[in-house]
């Protein structure tokens, strides 16, 4: 089993309820990733279902997780032949960390699209760079590989592009084969697009909705961001996820708070 696996591994309690124990080396500083505890919810939805890959997920996050115990309860709404749905809570230290609302359903790897629109232009990897947010030896940094395109990253040096942006090619340090639970881990990976408005520090999701739109071919992720709006210390962040074969395997959208600006 690999870091990643054994990292969103869960022990089923009973009666939709399960345990995992967070892993620290998926957070920044104190808090958890907010993709890494998606993934572990993810799982044990798929757990109680018929179905084998989430399809949808809502996510609303009401406080920071830490590393150590946590369970997951799990409330079917409904057990449909194409789509099940259920609600899905992390709690940590007896408080709700995250509520989710997660549909199921069943994906072909060898689906051929009917339509599937070009990938936003990327800088080929070579040409790309690490994030530069500081050493990868401990914490979130540690466990994935991502090259940012410089295009992207002119915040570092305080020349902003002035658009909510940002593109990396993304694995995780392992160089484990993606999947569902790697996609939601690598749709909030990224640095806030607000970076490139001046606009600097943790900016924590709010509200995130994501699907799963193909299942990834092995190789690099391509993640695109994108934002509409900043405005009153909250910003929008949109993400696409476009895998090896140059397929849209995954969308996102969530609405977050911005950090001061410098």
């Amino acid at each position: 089993m690999t870091r990643f696996a054994d990292a969103t591994g869960i022990v089923p309690l009973g009666e939709g309820r399960y345990r995992a124990e967070l892993d620290e080396g998926f957070g920044f500083g104190a808090a958890l990733n907010g993709g890494y505890l998606m993934a572990t919810v993810m799982r044990a939805v798929v757990a109680e279902s018929r179905h084998e890959h989430p399809v949808a997920t809502a996510v609303n996050f009401l406080r920071p997780a830490g590393p150590g115990p946590a369970e997951i309860v799990v409330e079917q709404r409904k057990d449909g032949k194409t789509a099940s749905m259920a609600r899905a809570t992390l709690v940590q230290d007896g408080k709700a960390i995250l509520d989710a609302q997660v549909t199921t359903g069943t994906l072909d790897l060898e689906a051929v699209p009917v339509y599937c629109g070009p990938a936003p232009a990327m800088a080929p990897l070579e040409a790309c760079q690490t994030s530069g947010r500081g050493s990868a030896e401990r914490g979130f940094p540690a466990r994935v590989d991502m090259r940012f395109d410089p295009a992207a990253m002119g915040w570092l040096d305080g020349r902003p592009t002035g658009r909510p942006e940002m593109r990396a090619y993304f694995r995780l340090a392992e160089h484990d084969d993606p999947d569902p639970y790697v996609l939601a881990l690598a749709l909030d990976a990224l640095i806030p697009v607000v970076s490139n408005t001046g606009i600097y520090g943790w900016s924590p999701t709010v509200e995130l909705t994501w699907h799963l739109r193909a299942l990834p071919a092995p190789g690099w992720l391509t993640v695109h961001g994108t934002g509409r709006l900043v405005s009153d210390g909250w910003f929008d962040e949109n993400v696409e996820i476009w895998d090896a074969r140059g397929t849209l395997v995954a969308q996102s959208h969530q609405l977050a708070r911005a950090a001061r600006g410098r």
